[in-house]
């Protein structure tokens, strides 16, 4: 029986010097001292009776097989399966003594190990653990007045199976010690706890194992010939184990890809939260306290379906087989990853020190995922979005865990940055998020949504170019919020609408009022893809347009980039009613997504702002500059105005005018301002004459 072991996911040699590497040595030792003192005691008539019995030579024979064959049932594996050698040499020790069983043990582990492969401390360990189990077990029966050797084999009778009953008690005992011990050592935990981990099956086999070695001992008194009957039997287990072992391998892994399947995934990941509640009620927080944590990641490949599409499911599927492959080889030993359907993966990590280690595998799994893959003459590039969630921050159960790394996922996929973490904000069925929704719909009922102006300033001239329109929410508890705090929430309800119209009509109105004044300024107002989904969008604007006598220039749309890599929106009836409308434009944070010429050309885009994550770092990186200078220089090639945000301090704004960036806003050149603090601004700004920007 190869029992539970130190190195089943790795055949190298513990590091010299540590506690794991001192048990091999004295275990190794003292087995190496029992077998030879057992081989001391062959007589040279013993030898002879050794290597002339054909009895022998056919249990010989079965403990290499039943080595290199273990029965392997379900939840077992090659390291932990039934090895009828156990059987075989047990009833050696019983019929002709120490000497010959552990030889013969000994001989089956050195070849089984030759062939598998194994490393040479590895075979000296399994050698010395069965020579002091065989040796222990052989001590009893010594006490018991039981002396079998080669010249005087033992038959035992019914009144016998006391002795041999306890006899195989301590070979149990020795056995699964010395293994425990070194598992133990390997995974730092106590004794008690690596012997708890499979004594219920290993009782229950050894049981079997060794109950039969006595009847064996009977048979082959009898004739060696009854082996091979004995044999029979253990074929038959051998062969209904196998066809378990395949059936459970098919409930619990993936047709295509081989992977574990959902229902695996919940066993392991269960099986790692375990370890976590092992240590007790506080196991969670000891956990957390020790910065080690179960990570849950969910990954969905991006535009797969295109795939599928175009080239037919056959070669999808073969594009799956070959993500597998490379998330199998591209997480650390130990992880898990499994296939949950369609394009979707999940990996388990069992142990993960903190959240920034755990985006370091995500990232190493899009890079992975990012090599060009070439199928049937065509190059793919892959992207895939990450959803993490870790135990015990953010669940304590595989469910919620799952479930809050599916939010993650669906984050990471909607704003295109591929890893995201947990975060309650981000999840639209966190009690604090649905609460906040309340709040937010009572919000737009009373009116505490209003809007904040930012103005846009030519670098050339410092001429007003126009006038953010954001939106703020006066809290009555919080204050005032910004739009990151509440607009993802509306954004994945039904009041998304509701404040997209409200924000177009004050937008509009107040437009009007400054227009009365003689202070016509264009208002940009900000629209998400689900706006330009919205067909009544345009009946809001143009009825709002015709109420308050305004051009349609006097309002501008600003669009993130992100959104023109949606189809839908891009194609969408209410893009072409804005142009036909004559409502400009103006595409933001420009830079961060993958914009093509064609769609540029084909929108009513009069204005490109910059990304500010290029702006912040102009003065500092080379790289960004180059790159701002490139975007400045295309979109006038275009046709467009070019407009810098977040621009605070002159050294951008001088840097961004030499360029040739036409406008630029930011707090360098005012913050946003409730509508009256505006209007007053505007009124200054039109009573002197604007100057360079600086």
């Amino acid at each position: 029986m190869v029992m539970k072991d130190p190195n089943n996911t790795r055949n190298t040699m513990p590091r010299r010097g540590s506690p794991l590497w001192t048990y091999f040595v004295v275990v190794t030792v003292l087995g190496a001292a029992a077998l030879a003192a057992a081989v001391t005691g062959l007589s040279g008539g013993a030898a002879d009776a050794l290597v002339a019995s054909p009895v022998l030579w056919i249990l010989a024979v079965l403990i290499v097989a039943g080595e290199l064959r273990p029965i392997i049932t379900p939840g077992s594996t090659e390291n932990s399966g039934a090895s009828t050698a156990t059987t075989f040499s047990f009833a050696a020790l019983l019929y002709v003594g120490l000497p010959a069983a552990a030889l013969l043990r000994a001989a089956g582990l050195v070849v089984c190990g030759i062939l598998w492969g194994r490393a040479p401390h590895r075979i000296a360990f399994n050698v010395a653990q069965y020579s002091l189990s065989l040796g222990g077990a052989a001590l009893v029966l010594h006490q018991f007045g039981v002396r079998p050797d080669l010249l005087d084999p033992w038959v035992p009778d019914g009144r016998d199976l006391p002795v041999i009953a306890l006899a195989g008690a301590v070979y149990f005992i020795c056995n699964d010690t010395l293994v425990a011990a070194a598992v133990a050592l390997h995974e730092r935990i106590s004794l008690a706890r690596a012997l708890r981990w499979d004594l219920g099956y290993q009782v229950l086999v050894h049981l079997a194992l060794l109950g039969l070695a006595p009847m064996i001992v009977v048979a082959m008194d009898r004739s060696g010939a009854f082996l091979l009957l004995v044999v029979l039997p253990f074929i038959a287990v051998y062969l209904n184990a196998s066809v378990s072992v395949r059936r459970e391998h098919q409930a619990l892994h993936d047709g295509l890809t081989g992977l574990p399947n959902r229902k695996l995934l919940t066993v392991r990941t269960e099986e790692a939260l375990a370890e976590v509640r092992a240590d007790g009620p506080r196991g969670f927080k000891r956990r957390a306290a020790e910065d080690r944590r179960t990570g849950l990641f969910l990954l969905d490949l991006d535009r797969f379906k295109e795939v599928n599409d175009t080239l037919g499911h056959a070669t999808g599927d073969r594009l799956l087989q070959m993500v597998a492959h490379r998330l199998t080889h591209s997480v650390r030993p130990g992880d898990l990853v499994a296939r949950l359907g369609g394009d979707e993966f999940a990996v388990l990590l069992p142990t993960v020190r903190d959240e920034a280690a755990a985006r370091e595998v995500a990232a190493r799994l899009r890079a992975a995922l990012s090599e060009p893959v070439r199928l049937d003459g065509m190059t793919f590039d892959l992207e895939a979005s990450v959803g993490i969630a870790l135990c015990p921050d953010h669940a304590h159960d595989f469910d919620l865990l799952l479930q809050r790394a599916d939010v993650a996922m669906y984050h990471a996929k909607e704003s295109r940055s591929g890893v995201e973490v947990y975060s309650p904000a981000t999840d639209r069925n966190s009690p604090a998020r649905l609460s906040m929704l309340g709040d937010l719909r009572r919000a737009v009922d009373r009116g505490e949504l209003e809007l904040f102006y930012q103005p846009k300033i030519a670098l050339h001239d410092g001429q007003l170019v126009g006038m953010e329109a954001l939106l703020r929410w006066r809290h009555p508890e919080r204050g005032l919020l910004e739009p990151a705090e509440f607009l993802s929430i509306a954004g994945q309800s039904y009041l998304m609408r509701s404040i997209t119209h409200l924000v177009v009509d004050a937008a509009l109105a107040q437009t009007a009022a400054w227009w009365r004044e003689d202070l016509a300024v264009q208002v940009a107002v900000n629209a998400s893809g689900r706006d330009l989904l919205d067909a009544g969008l345009v009946e809001t604007i143009e009825n709002g347009l015709n109420v308050h006598g305004l051009p349609a220039a006097a309002l501008q749309l600003e669009i993130t980039e992100r959104i023109l890599m949606n189809e839908p929106a891009y194609a969408s009836d209410t893009v072409g009613a804005l142009a036909e409308l004559g409502i400009p434009l103006s595409l933001d944070d420009f830079g961060t997504g993958y914009t093509s010429l064609v769609r540029l050309r084909r929108l009513p885009v009069e204005e490109i702002k910059i990304d500010a994550s290029f702006v912040r770092r102009l003065a500092v990186s080379p790289d960004d500059a180059v790159l701002v200078r490139s975007i400045v220089d295309l979109v006038r090639t275009l046709g467009m105005r070019s407009v810098a945000e977040c621009v605070e301090d002159p050294a951008t704004a001088r840097a961004l005018r030499e360029i040739g960036c036409d406008a630029a806003q930011g707090w360098h050149f005012g913050r946003p301002m409730d509508a009256a603090t505006a209007t007053d601004w505007l009124r200054r700004r039109m009573e002197r004459a604007p100057e360079p920007a600086a």
